[in-house]
């Protein structure tokens, strides 16, 4: 079905997601580490890293409320760029003809119409028709979650990335418009999209608020927003620093900092997937148009997880050439503790070479 899928979009959202991809490489070329480098850290003494791409890796797309054809981008064209040899995708059916372009644009080699728990355990363990891979990316809901965690000794996955989540800093310099329009934004994602708004303003939470009612009338998505919108509230916070402090202890997902000085607030943010500055960064162009990724970690976890980048597909072997010279550096450093650990052994692999070169 991938080349008729083509015929069933309209050529400008086929140019789009094709500039769409474009960006994601972009930015995720960036990323890249080297694939080899050395250093010679004191005479004979050579160091260095070797980052080799993973062999198999599998995407979960979700479906159901919406066409995620975005996510599909952000899951498969890091693991392209990284070099990745197979990558296959489980995504609910009926599949999406865009997302279906989009698969095929990211270079996506296989496609199942699976979705849901089942798909991530098709993809950890391999079925007669799906090979197992070697880690598994994507967001999901919370079955698809805990899925991937439960499963997490038998197959690697990037992290937890749940319902969606937007954390909104601002000062009274803040446009209530773009702030409601911003927490509409992922609240029409799912029901379970939570939405916080930190201000020291108290005059600018009332005006979001006001804002925020007359845009769900008009909202497409109103069932979902009618749902979502209980998990959403504001915090008047004292100074800009507490807030800031409130935005580590919550870790959003997506953290947008609308404030007067915004660089003096981003140094004091330790914890968020993603973070957008200024009043015009919506997240929605990180969604699908500047090329960083949007699958981040949810539920607090940006504390100690980032999100999905080049580096998720790769891993790194150290490598050290130690010549007689060098051996002679490190040589009775080694033995020393060696023995001091009770590994004689360790100690005598080193000393035979040194009395050899001595």
């Amino acid at each position: 079905r991938r080349e008729s899928a083509y015929d069933e979009l309209e050529t400008a959202l086929v140019e789009a997601i094709i500039e769409s991809e474009a960006r994601i490489s972009r930015f995720h070329e960036m990323q890249k580490p080297r694939d080899l480098w050395l250093e010679e850290v004191e005479p004979g003494v050579i160091l260095g890293e070797k980052t080799t791409p993973l062999d198999r890796i599998g995407a979960y797309v979700p479906g159901g409320r919406a066409a995620y054809l975005s996510t599909a981008l952000m899951c498969a064209v890091p693991a392209r760029v990284a070099g990745v040899r197979s990558i296959c995708c489980c995504t609910p059916p009926p599949v999406h003809p865009a997302t279906l372009v989009a698969l095929d644009i990211a270079g996506v080699d296989e496609i199942y119409s699976v979705g849901g728990a089942q798909a991530i355990a098709a993809m950890a363990l391999g079925t007669g028709s799906i090979a197992a891979v070697d880690k598994i990316v994507g967001p999901g809901n919370v079955y698809v979650t805990q899925a991937k965690m439960l499963l997490r000794g038998e197959v690697e996955i990037d992290f937890p990335a749940g319902p969606s989540e937007i954390g909104i800093l601002a000062d009274g310099s803040g446009d209530p418009a773009y702030i409601a329009a911003d927490i509409l934004a992922q609240a029409e994602h799912d029901p379970d999209a939570a939405c916080l708004l930190v201000t020291t303003d108290a005059g600018l939470a009332e005006k979001t608020g006001k804002a925020l009612e007359n845009m769900v009338i008009e909202a497409k998505r109103k069932d979902i927003i009618s749902r979502s919108i209980g998990n959403t509230g504001y915090i008047l916070a004292d100074t800009l620093e507490e807030g800031a402090e409130i935005m580590n202890l919550v870790a959003p997902e997506h953290l947008s900092i609308q404030v007067h000085d915004p660089l003096d607030i981003i140094r004091m943010i330790r914890h968020a997937g993603s973070i957008f500055i200024g009043r015009y960064s919506p997240v929605a162009c990180g969604d699908y148009a500047s090329g960083t990724n949007h699958v981040l970690p949810t539920a607090g976890n940006s504390k100690t997880h980032s999100g999905l980048d080049v580096r998720h597909f790769c891993k790194s072997s150290t490598i050290q050439i130690i010549s007689r010279e060098g051996l002679e550096s490190v040589g009775e450093v080694a033995e020393r503790i060696a023995c001091a650990e009770g590994l004689h052994a360790h100690a005598d692999s080193v000393r035979i070479r040194r009395r050899k070169t001595s």
